[in-house]
C-alpha cells in the first residue's frame, strides 16, 4: 500500500514539475515574443557614431554624389545615307583603325547611270538654248521687215521665246548642280574614319553585330586616348553642376580608391526623360523629372576601365584631413537663444540634447568645427521635428540616421542623404544596395527569423501542456 501510494506520489510531483517548467517555458518565450513586439511598435531613433559620420568615404554626408559610368574621350558615330546603300564594309568589331582609314563604301552603281543620263540631258539643253537664241534673233530680224499690222505678232514671239530661253536656262542650271552632286557622291563613295580608335559597333541588315548604341549609327568607333566620364544630374540639382569645377570620381567597388578631374561640360540642350528613374529625398518619397548629361575630364584614368559605373561628386576639398572634429551642420540644432546643440544617444540608450560650442565654419562643405561638447566616439542622429528626449535610441555602426515610427520597416534609409540619383542605365538595384541597407535588411530578416522560431516554440510548449492535461484527466498521473 505504501509503494502504490509512493509511486502515486512520485508521479505527481513529476507531473508538477513538467507543468511548472512548461509553464516557465511559456511564459518566457511569450514575455520574449512581447517584448520584441512592444519594440518594434515604440518609436526609435538610429544614432551613428561621429567617427562614422565625418568619413568621407560615408555617404551620411550632405554632398550630392550622381552615378556616372566611363567612356572613351571621343566617339565617332557614322549615319548611313538613307539615300544609298552600303556596298561593302572593310572593317570588323573590335578593329583598330587610324584617320583615313576606310571603313566601308557606297554603291555607285545608281549613281554612275544617272550622272551619265544627266550628262545627256544636259548636252540637250545647251542645244535648246542655242537654238532658242537663234530663234530669237531671227524673230528680230523679220519683224523690222514687216508693216506695222504685223509688228504686235512679232512682239508676242519674241517675248514667248525670250520666256523659254530662260526657262532652258534654269534647267542647265539645275542639272548642271544635281551632276555635280553625283559626281561628288561618287568621288566620295568610300567612307573613311576621321579619327584613331577601335570599331565598337556595325550595323548590318538592321541588327547590331557587337556593342549597342542609341543613335541608330551605322557604325561607331571608340576614340583611342584617355577616358572620361559622362554622369546625369536631375534638373532639381543643376544648380550644384558647375563647368569648370573639380570634381572627385569615387570607385564603387572600392571606397578608399578614387580619380580627380574637371567637369567639362553640362548639355543642357538633349535632357532625357526619367520617368522610369526614382530619386531619394528624404528617404520616403518619389518624383519624375528631366535629367542631363554632364562630362568629367580626369587628371589621370589609370586602373579605370571603359564601361566602369563611379559615383561623381563635386571637390570641395572633403578628401583632404583637417585637424580636431568636424560636423556637417544639418545634424546641429539651435535654441532659441543661439544655442547649438545635436541629439546625442546617452545613457540607457536614450536620446538627449548635448550643447556644443561651436569654431570655425566651412561654408564649401557646409561643416562646423566642434570644440567642445562632442566627442568621435559619441554617436548623434539626425534632427528629425519628430525626436523627443528620451526617446529610444538604437547605435548603427554603418551610418545610418533618423527616425523610425511605429509600424515603419527598419530600411535603413538616411534621412541626411541628398537626391541620389538612380540611372537605369548606369546603376542597377543590386549596386544600390549599400551596406547600411544591407545591414539593416539583414536586421529585419533575423528579427523575422527570430519571431517565427519564437512562435513554433510557443506552440510546442502549448502542445505539451495539452498533452500533460490530457495524461491527467485520464488518471495516467
Amino acid at each position: 500500500m505504501k509503494n502504490g501510494i509512493g509511486k502515486t506520489i512520485s508521479k505527481k510531483k513529476l507531473t508538477v514539475i513538467v507543468i511548472a517548467a512548461a509553464v516557465v517555458l511559456l511564459v518566457a518565450i511569450l514575455a520574449f515574443v512581447l517584448k520584441g513586439k512592444s519594440s518594434k511598435n515604440e518609436t526609435f531613433v538610429y544614432a551613428a557614431p561621429v567617427s562614422v559620420i565625418m568619413n568621407p568615404g560615408n555617404d551620411t554626408g550632405v554632398l550630392n554624389r550622381f552615378a556616372g559610368v566611363v567612356e572613351a574621350q571621343k566617339t565617332q558615330d557614322i549615319v548611313v545615307n538613307q539615300e544609298k546603300t552600303v556596298k561593302e564594309v572593310y572593317v570588323e568589331v573590335g578593329e583598330k583603325v587610324s584617320v583615313g582609314t576606310v571603313l566601308f563604301t557606297y554603291d555607285t552603281d545608281t549613281d554612275t547611270d544617272n550622272l551619265e543620263k544627266g550628262r545627256l540631258e544636259l548636252e540637250r539643253l545647251n542645244n535648246d538654248l542655242t537654238n532658242k537664241k537663234a530663234e530669237i534673233e531671227q524673230l528680230k530680224r523679220e519683224k523690222g521687215n514687216v508693216g506695222s499690222d504685223a509688228q504686235l505678232d512679232y512682239t508676242i514671239q519674241i517675248q514667248s521665246a525670250e520666256m523659254e530661253l530662260k526657262q532652258t536656262e534654269y534647267g542647265i542650271k539645275t542639272k548642271e548642280i544635281e551632276l555635280e552632286k553625283l559626281e561628288q557622291s561618287i568621288a566620295n563613295a568610300d567612307v573613311k574614319a576621321t579619327m584613331s580608335g577601335t570599331v565598337k559597333s556595325i550595323r548590318t541588315n538592321d541588327s547590331i553585330q557587337m556593342g549597342s548604341d542609341s543613335n541608330n549609327a551605322f557604325m561607331s568607333i571608340i576614340g583611342d586616348g584617355a577616358y572620361r566620364v559622362k554622369g546625369k544630374v536631375n534638373e532639381q540639382n543643376m544648380s550644384s553642376v558647375i563647368p569648370g569645377q573639380p570634381v572627385i570620381v569615387h570607385s564603387r567597388v572600392d571606397a578608399d580608391v578614387i580619380w580627380k578631374g574637371k567637369l567639362t561640360e553640362v548639355d543642357r540642350d538633349n535632357p532625357g526623360n526619367d520617368s522610369n528613374q526614382m530619386y531619394f529625398s528624404s528617404g520616403d518619397s518619389t518624383t519624375q523629372s528631366n535629367s542631363y548629361p554632364f562630362y568629367v575630364e580626369l587628371e589621370s584614368s589609370t586602373g579605370l576601365m571603359l564601361g566602369q559605373h563611379v559615383y561623381v561628386e563635386m571637390d570641395y576639398g572633403q578628401e583632404e584631413p583637417k585637424e580636431g572634429l568636424w560636423l556637417d551642420e544639418s545634424y546641429i540644432c539651435r535654441e532659441e537663444d543661439g544655442t547649438a546643440y545635436v541629439w546625442k544617444m546617452g545613457s540607457g540608450d536614450r536620446i538627449r540634447k548635448q550643447t556644443l560650442r561651436l569654431g570655425e565654419h566651412d561654408e564649401d562643405l557646409m561643416q562646423y568645427e566642434i570644440l567642445d561638447g562632442l566627442t568621435k566616439e559619441d554617436a548623434i542622429a539626425w534632427p528629425d521635428d519628430g525626436i523627443t528626449e528620451g526617446m529610444k535610441a538604437v547605435l548603427s555602426e554603418n551610418g545610418l540616421t533618423g527616425l523610425v515610427m511605429p509600424g515603419e520597416e527598419e530600411t535603413g534609409i538616411n534621412n541626411s542623404e541628398e537626391d541620389l540619383i538612380m540611372e537605369d542605365d548606369l546603376m542597377t538595384d543590386e549596386d544600390i544596395m549599400t551596406d547600411d541597407g544591407a545591414a539593416a535588411m539583414n536586421d529585419i530578416a533575423g528579427e523575422e527569423a527570430f519571431e517565427n522560431d519564437a512562435a513554433d516554440e510557443t506552440a510546442e510548449a502549448s502542445q505539451l501542456m495539452e498533452h500533460v492535461d490530457t495524461k491527467m484527466e485520464g488518471g495516467e498521473a
